[in-house]
């Protein structure tokens, strides 16, 4: 079982920075993939980074060039470094967790609250 916390979300105006954490509450991290997902208003769930234990991070289009998805597998944390933030990207991020070298998006954190605003 894995148990996901989010924190580090809020109100930045439009080109500002944020840094999403993610508590794993596991024996160790090193045995999953680790994601972020997004969820604005009226839209469903997309996917937004991921970062497995091996290899390159994925992004979605949209935020390649402004955010950086780390982990700090001794410390069962993973982050989410979002640069030049736009309205758009306004949304419930979630951080979720797959067992390593799959998309079985099994495990899901509660999510924290992304608002882009002047």
């Amino acid at each position: 079982q894995v148990q996901l916390v989010e924190s580090g979300g809020g109100l930045v105006q439009p080109g500002g920075s944020l840094r999403l954490s993610c508590a794993a509450s596991v024996d160790t991290m090193r045995r999953y993939r680790m994601g972020w997902f997004r969820q604005a208003p009226g839209k469903e769930r997309e996917f937004v980074a991921s970062r497995d234990v091996y290899g390159s991070p994925q992004y979605t289009e949209s935020v390649k060039g402004r955010f950086t998805i780390s982990r700090d597998d001794e410390k069962n944390q993973v982050y989410l470094q979002q640069n030049a933030l736009k309205p758009e990207d306004t949304a419930i991020y979630y951080c979720s967790a797959a067992p390593r070298g799959t998309d079985d998006w099994s495990y899901w954190g509660q999510g924290t609250q992304v608002t882009v605003s002047w």
